[in-house]
């Protein structure tokens, strides 16, 4: 979020985030987690190099177009009764951007889930740990199993998490631009 604090107000800027973002949604995880292995080694550092990279991205994104999205009026009538910019960026600004940022979170611990699912490839932590030695042994005893309990793991945990996120947004955003 800092860097969309940072950039919102520059298009080029914004621009070259977003852009950046978006490339960086098209690599594939499998892939990232591939590529780190080389420097890194197999263990939790790829893989939490990795989710973070992907979770990182859809919150910038959100939180550029959110800071970018609030009317330049409201922002002037902030500044008119004398205050600084960063007191409009934290009472105006990120307030009525919060639902849009709020947004990028919920879709980045999606994201997240299955790209730490994913990172278990790499011998990182997780349910993914169950999928891949499911797959690893497909056609053998239990190994359909191994895989359905990863699979349902990472459904529920993501679900929870939703949940959660949406409580969070309806205890954090402002009465009067909830929807």
């Amino acid at each position: 979020m800092v860097i969309a604090a940072l950039v919102y107000r520059n298009k080029s800027l914004s621009s070259l985030a977003n852009g950046v973002s978006a490339i960086g949604l098209t690599i594939p995880s499998f892939a990232a987690i591939g590529l780190l292995i080389a420097p890194f080694g197999f263990g939790v550092t790829p893989a939490v190099i990795v989710v973070t990279f992907f979770a990182a991205l859809p919150i910038v994104r959100n939180a550029i177009v959110g800071l970018a999205g609030i009317s330049p009026s409201v922002v002037e009538s902030a500044r008119g009764i004398g205050m600084s910019r960063m007191r409009t960026l934290a009472t105006v600004e990120l307030p009525m951007a919060w639902p849009v940022i709020l947004s990028g979170i919920r879709v980045s611990a999606q994201m997240v889930m299955g790209v730490a699912a994913i990172a278990a490839y790499a011998l990182g932590p997780g349910l993914g740990g169950f999928i891949f030695s499911g797959l690893s042994r497909l056609g053998g005893a239990k190994a359909f199993d191994s895989v359905l309990v990863g699979v349902i793991g990472v459904v529920i945990l993501a679900f929870i998490l939703d949940l959660i996120l949406l409580g969070i947004g309806r205890l954090t955003t402002p009465r009067g631009i909830r929807v």
